[in-house]
């Protein structure tokens, strides 16, 4: 089943997140902005926290999670194990919600628009994963450029 996969790549990109963060040798390097790259890996971080448990944890899990999304590009200096924690948060909340939804659940229509038009709960947990992914990739970029 889809949510299955789904759970999968989610752990597994969050799980990769996690060894990201902590394979910054200096950890003031996570919030390092330099030229053209205007996001720091922390703030990426905050802002793959706050998107996961919006879309998934609070619509469909139904945690009460409120998302403030300007706090996620506009605090500097978390700690590395605050970041570490609240990736482990937002792990168990995938977790269990993938572990609640039914086929019936995917083929529905997503009860947010976000897009500006109508989407299936399938279709819109695909595009979060590939956003995962997509920050995750920058953030390893980041790392790589930038943790000298």
């Amino acid at each position: 089943m889809l949510t299955e996969t789904l759970k999968s790549l989610f752990n597994r990109d969050l799980n990769k997140l996690k060894v990201e963060i902590e394979s910054y040798q200096n950890e003031s390097q996570i919030w390092s902005i330099d030229k053209n790259i205007s996001n720091s890996a922390g703030n990426l971080c905050l802002h793959l926290i706050g998107n996961l448990n919006t879309y998934i944890g609070a619509e469909l899990g139904k945690t009460g999670y409120v998302r403030n999304r300007p706090l996620e590009f506009s605090l500097k200096d978390v700690p590395r194990s605050e970041l570490i924690s609240k990736i482990d948060e937002t792990i168990l909340v995938v977790n269990n919600t993938f572990d609640s939804l039914t086929e019936a659940d995917l083929k529905a229509i997503y009860p947010q628009i976000v897009f500006e038009k109508e989407m299936t709960t399938e279709f819109f947990l695909v595009h979060l994963s590939t956003h995962l992914a997509y920050h995750l990739g920058q953030i390893n970029y980041h790392r790589r450029l930038l943790d000298i």
